[in-house]
């Protein structure tokens, strides 16, 4: 029901009533202002687009607390959308009050803040992408429950982030054997599953000696180390579509039963492949440790262990592996990903097209004495 009334001061009086029977009113000066306002109410009613005014009288900090209570996260999402929450400077604002502009001088102050300690200025682009990302979530699910119209966030420039194919660092074949020459003999199998098998760190930090399928040669992944509250270590099931078998290299199986047999001998299958502190699974700090330690002797720097991940993805692709295999290798989550990740990596159509052109030419040419000219060759053959 609505309607509009002339009061007795000659102001007109709009009301309606929601969908929960809640009666709401407004006065204007001008009757057509009040018809403008009431015919924009009852459309969104209709629309399903209502907003309680009352409802966005709520902060940022207040809703994001109850929010986040009733959502399913591992514990690294949990520790990192409230990360991003407590960094936001608006949190005691009220979510009807927030503005677009609320959203662009927090992606400002991240981008230039100081972090002293001689560490670049502001936060990298990435991380920036990553906190808004996770903000973000949250005032969707605000637009959601309908405690306010849209989302303020919408349209906000982020910093720009580095292509793929100029970001990402790949280690050549020598470097990565100067990596293995280096780590050492328990490091070595670490470094193995990751240049070799694609293993995240935490995935590889987690393998247990009964995940191996040493005669099928193969290796199930289904856990991750997490640092966890007090730098503790938590295990958790991998990230979202991580769960998966990576089919091994015979030479890889090797390193890993040459690597059981001298540093994990026993008959417990569930005792970890690579072990940090007694009874327990390296942390990534100690994995950290190791990994320097090996590039410093190896005289290789400026790559991270993830690189490796990179570094076996590139192999794949060499070898004229598909997207889908590729990504069911790494883990990732959907083709999309992977192609987003290393479609710079794959032959163009003009890759493709001048090796079926050198095919052909030395399949047509091949008997031809290989320090002869082809255009020579060709015209002699014509003459």
């Amino acid at each position: 029901m609505a309607s509009i009334q002339k009061r007795p001061d000659g102001k007109y009086r709009a009301r309606y009533r929601d969908e929960t029977g809640r009666e709401h009113a407004k006065h204007f000066t001008r009757r057509v202002d009040a018809q403008h306002w009431l015919d924009e109410q009852t459309a969104a009613i209709v629309t399903g687009q209502f907003v309680d005014p009352k409802a966005g009288r709520i902060t940022f900090a207040r809703y994001f607390d109850d929010w986040a209570s009733r959502q399913v996260w591992a514990s690294g999402t949990e520790r990192a959308m409230r990360l991003a929450a407590s960094t936001v400077p608006f949190a005691d604002v009220q979510l009807r009050a927030l503005r677009r502009s609320h959203v662009e001088q927090w992606v400002k102050a991240m981008q230039t803040a100081d972090r002293g300690k001689g560490k670049p200025r502001g936060l990298a682009p990435g991380t920036i992408k990553t906190r808004f990302n996770n903000v973000r979530s949250v005032l969707r699910a605000a637009v959601r429950d309908r405690f306010i119209p849209s989302d303020p966030s919408e349209g906000v420039t982020l910093p720009r982030t580095r292509r793929a194919d100029a970001a990402m660092e790949i280690p050549t074949p020598a470097q990565v054997r100067a990596l293995l020459d280096a780590a050492g003999p328990r490091f070595l199998a670490f470094v193995a599953l990751a240049a070799f098998a694609g293993l995240r760190l935490g995935e590889a930090a987690a393998v247990q000696v009964g995940d191996v399928n040493f005669l099928g040669r193969s290796l199930r992944v289904q856990r991750q180390v997490q640092r966890g509250p007090g730098g503790t270590v938590e295990m958790t099931p991998p990230k979202y579509g991580s769960e998966r078998t990576v089919f091994l290299a015979t030479d890889l199986v090797e390193i890993l039963s040459r690597h059981v047999a001298e540093h994990r001998p026993g008959s417990d299958l569930r005792r970890w492949l690579f072990e940090g502190e007694p009874g327990n699974p390296p942390h990534q700090n100690t994995v950290g440790y190791w990994w320097r330690k090996a590039c410093r002797d190896a005289g290789v720097g400026g790559f991270t262990l993830h690189d490796l991940r990179h570094y076996f993805a590139s192999g794949l692709i060499a070898q004229g592996c598909d997207v889908v295999t590729v990504q069911r290798a790494l883990g990732h989550g959907s083709p999309t990903v992977t192609l987003k990740t290393y479609a710079h990596l794959w032959p163009t159509a003009e890759d493709r097209t001048r090796k079926a052109a050198a095919a052909l030419m030395t399949e047509t040419l091949g008997s031809r004495p290989t320090a002869v000219d082809p255009a020579d060759y060709l015209r002699t053959r014509e003459a």
